[in-house]
């Protein structure tokens, strides 16, 4: 067994909600299973592209109960209502629930472990059976944080609420496991806003499951930045489901880490449901980010757009892939799907795998990917009218860029993304 999974089995005997709830069993099983199956190796179509070999050697402890301090300036721009986690604690000090909209409900999932309440906590008791979901195993096992988010039918807030994970640094290498559920009931609507931010260097393992789950006709805008320290580690994973008329608009800015995974998984079963889904993997240093999309059409009429952009610099990697599936009986579905990148240096990697797989009639479907370099024709174009290389260069990146912005319909909310994604932009190694 590896160093890794060996540390997970131990975090595991001194997990103390490792019964709470009633999922005692359901936690030994999920351990069981990843500790049977081990980690996967390359030759495992769905890890092909993320290395894992110098992670698996690598032990890690559970959080440390000790509050861990950061710096407030890290928060001063991120607004009430917030909830804060800090090297994976709930962090009560400095989240803020000022605010929070009328029919909108947030709390950690420790508290629910500690009251025992079963039927809220049932989202933590989910089977993950294939072999390679080897992290979402082991989240069922160790999970015993969160975010539980809940907006009752008809609530249309205004408001956003802002989800804020930092790693910090100390004392030794942690690993923490969330899991968190944004349900949304019938003819509700929210704006969350996820950010993962790294307050100092720091080398540990954030793995993350998150459950979406929108009722009919429910309306969810979800904006995610990941900038976190260039020694962190963070595996994430989003399964969304959508009922009749549902619509999820999403942003990811990939940004930081010096190893990232993110699996979106959305499946629309409802008739008429809608995925609008874009992201940026901004790849600089020496980082690795491995994105996968998997898309599931199951209801009629129903409709993905995703737009994805890619930026390799300094000798880092980018892996895209994006899956679609349109079953039998999904008759009426539009599906496209564009992944653009640009190879900054000629150390970068970038690899994409656009998947298009078509089981009905009637559909309209597309795909295409594509890895090149800045045009030297709109090079020469900028240069002639005066602005020095770097800059030319710097305003057809952000300009590649920004165009995913546009899934997010609020300006307000747009120009902070778009800040942000400028901050990174100008940490970008292209000599």
């Amino acid at each position: 067994m590896s160093a890794l999974l060996d540390s997970f089995a131990n975090s595991f005997e001194a997990l103390t909600a490792r019964d709470a709830a009633g999922l005692g069993d359901s936690r030994r099983a999920a351990l069981a299973a990843a500790l049977h199956d081990g980690m996967p190796h390359a030759r495992v179509e769905a890890w092909k592209y993320t290395p894992l070999r110098s992670l698996e050697r690598r032990a890690f402890a559970s959080p440390d109960a000790t509050p861990v301090s950061v710096d407030a300036a890290l928060l001063a721009g991120i607004p009430a209502p917030r909830m804060v986690f800090v090297n994976g604690r709930f962090d009560a000090t400095h989240s803020d629930f000022a605010g929070l909209p009328d029919g909108v409900t947030l709390q950690p999932v420790s508290q629910l472990l500690v009251a025992d309440e079963t039927r809220e906590a049932n989202f933590l008791a989910r089977r993950f059976d294939r072999a390679d979901e080897i992290f979402a195993r082991v989240n069922a096992a160790l999970a015993d944080e969160g975010v539980v988010l809940r907006v009752a039918a008809g609530a249309r807030a205004t408001v956003p609420v802002q989800l804020v994970f930092v790693g910090t640094a100390s004392q030794g290498d942690r690993a923490w496991h969330l899991r968190h559920l944004i349900e949304l009931r019938e003819g509700a609507a929210l704006t969350v806003v996820e950010h993962q931010l790294g307050d100092a260097a720091h080398a540990h393992l954030a793995n993350a499951v998150m459950h979406v789950h929108l009722g009919p006709d429910a309306v969810l805008r979800h904006a995610r930045i990941q900038d976190e320290a260039t020694s962190a580690t963070l595996i994430s994973r989003t399964d969304a489901v959508l009922a009749r008329a549902a619509e999820y608009r999403r942003i990811d800015l990939e940004l930081g880490a010096g190893l990232s995974r993110h699996e979106l998984n959305v499946a629309l079963h409802g008739e008429g449901a809608r995925l609008h889904a874009n992201g940026v993997l901004l790849a600089t240093g020496k980082r690795h980010l491995d994105t996968r999309l998997g898309i599931d059409h199951v209801g009629r009429d129903s409709t993905c757009e995703l737009t994805w952009r890619g930026l390799g610099a300094g000798r880092s990697k980018a892996a895209f892939h994006g899956g679609i599936l349109i079953r039998e009986g999904a008759d009426g579905t539009s599906a496209t799907l564009s992944n653009k990148n640009l190879l900054l240096t000629e150390g970068a990697e970038i690899d994409s795998q656009p998947v298009l797989e078509i089981h009905a009639d009637e559909v309209q479907a597309a795909h295409g990917a594509t890895v090149g370099q800045l045009d030297p024709t709109a090079l020469f174009y900028l240069r002639s009218r005066g602005l020095p290389a770097e800059q030319a260069r710097a305003l057809l990146t952000a300009a590649f860029c920004r165009e995913t912005l546009s899934v997010i319909d609020d300006d307000l909310a747009r120009g902070a993304l778009a800040a942000r994604l400028d901050v990174a932009l100008a940490r970008l190694e292209v000599a």
